[in-house]
């Protein structure tokens, strides 16, 4: 009789681990059975998304660090995330980027705005500590994604903010950052740009490489978004650590577009056992898209011109409202997918992931994916693509802890 109870229990036991094993074909499943697979995968797996700029963005509307806080907390009609929005998308852990304006190396000032954006941060994580929270590793993600957190980490965009003192990166890095984007719109005392024709440094600078070198010794993620072609090869000559782009797309789809990744640059960070996070704004993921928004842009200072406005006359902005509005270019949440899938296909699943670029990038997002709560559509796209649960996974969240585990366990 016992051994039959056990043969019993034995065959359910087996049947269980088959149940739970059994691969799901999703290119089978319906529109409707692939996006409630998607949500479901969406909040049962952690994701991460590399690049937000709600930070700046609170600061303009002049949520600083006195009167009422930012409501991050309730739905928003403005903007592309809170946390209802995150809440409903499954996303846990947006990183808050702590964005200097190029102007900001001309002018001075760009350490004070950087404190003050961090500070920013903190404020909400303080003003609603059971629902949000710092993380600055990511066990603490994972801590905070069990308590049902929504993790805050924050990286620095743009190295100017550390002037011109290395010391700097170790008081960030105290501060709670933990990666950096070695420059933005313009050169700066770190490198050169992609966004800028001077090539100031041509590639990184002396006082670059000892950043780079810096980063490496204190385990914060190097990114190279933004940095030009050849800052981008000399950083990864010098750098000892895995690199990041925490929101850039694939050239291959723009091509020269400098602003995005080469098929080569790809292939260098996978190499460094690196990533890229693919950014969604519509300019980076389709050339019709960018192309499309050029002829607006052109259109626009014409009739500017011709008519003897500016863009601040109530005329203008009225007329440039509906024009924009009436040759508006789209393009799909797909083409986000397109670009994970080219990046898989040429060095392999498992150095891509997420980097929305969101509040960052205007109105130029992608049909399925204007803000937090779209990441399921996502899913989706690449689910019906043949992409599995570990795969989707793996782009979530598991390749950007596995390259950021290994940077700081290169540190020191």
């Amino acid at each position: 009789m016992r051994k039959s109870i056990w043969i019993v229990l034995g065959l359910g036991l087996l049947m269980a681990c088959s149940a739970k094993t059994e691969k799901i074909d999703y290119t089978k499943l319906s529109e409707e059975e692939v996006l409630a697979e998607a949500k479901k995968i969406a909040h049962e797996t952690i994701i991460v998304d590399g690049h937000m700029d709600l930070p700046f963005r609170m600061y303009n509307l002049g949520n600083h660090l006195n009167g009422e806080v930012y409501d991050f907390i309730n739905r928003q009609t403005e903007g592309n995330i809170d946390y209802v929005r995150a809440k409903e998308g499954g996303l846990d852990a947006p990183f808050m980027a702590i964005y200097i304006p190029a102007s900001y190396q001309e002018k001075g000032g760009a350490k004070v705005l950087a404190d003050t954006l961090i500070m920013m941060v903190e404020r909400l994580v303080n003003t609603w500590p059971d629902k949000l929270a710092l993380a600055k590793s990511p066990q603490e993600i994972e801590e905070n994604f069990k308590k049902g957190l929504l993790s805050l980490p924050m990286g620095i965009e743009n190295g100017a903010a550390i002037e011109d003192d290395i010391n700097n990166l170790q008081y960030f890095f105290d501060r709670g950052i933990r990666y950096m984007t070695l420059t933005h719109g313009k050169d700066n005392l770190i490198g050169d740009s992609s966004y800028d024709t001077a090539r100031t440094n041509n590639g990184l600078s002396d006082f670059g490489k000892k950043v780079v070198l810096e980063m490496n010794r204190l385990g914060m993620i190097v990114d190279v978004s933004h940095v030009d072609d050849k800052t981008f090869f000399d950083v990864a000559e010098v750098s000892k650590a895995p690199l990041v782009a925490t929101h850039s797309s694939a050239r291959h789809f723009t091509p020269g577009f400098e602003r995005n990744v080469s098929d080569e640059i790809i292939q260098k960070i996978a190499e460094k056992k690196g990533m890229v996070m693919i950014t969604f704004g519509g300019s980076f993921i389709d050339q019709g898209y960018a192309a499309a928004g050029d002829s607006i842009r052109a259109h626009i200072q014409e009739w500017l011109k011709t008519n003897n406005l500016t863009m601040q006359d109530s005329a203008a902005q009225a007329y440039i409202k509906a024009y924009r509005a009436q040759h508006a270019p789209t393009v799909h949440v797909s083409k986000i997918a397109e670009h994970i899938d080219h990046v898989v296909k040429l060095v392999g699943i498992d150095y891509v992931g997420l980097g929305s670029d969101f509040d960052g990038v205007g109105d130029s997002l992608p049909e399925g994916m204007k803000d937090a709560s779209m990441y399921p559509n996502l899913i989706a796209e690449l689910l019906k693509m043949g992409y599995s649960r570990e795969d989707i996974e793996k782009i979530c969240h598991k390749n950007f802890f596995r390259v950021w585990n290994d940077i700081l366990n290169a540190a020191g």
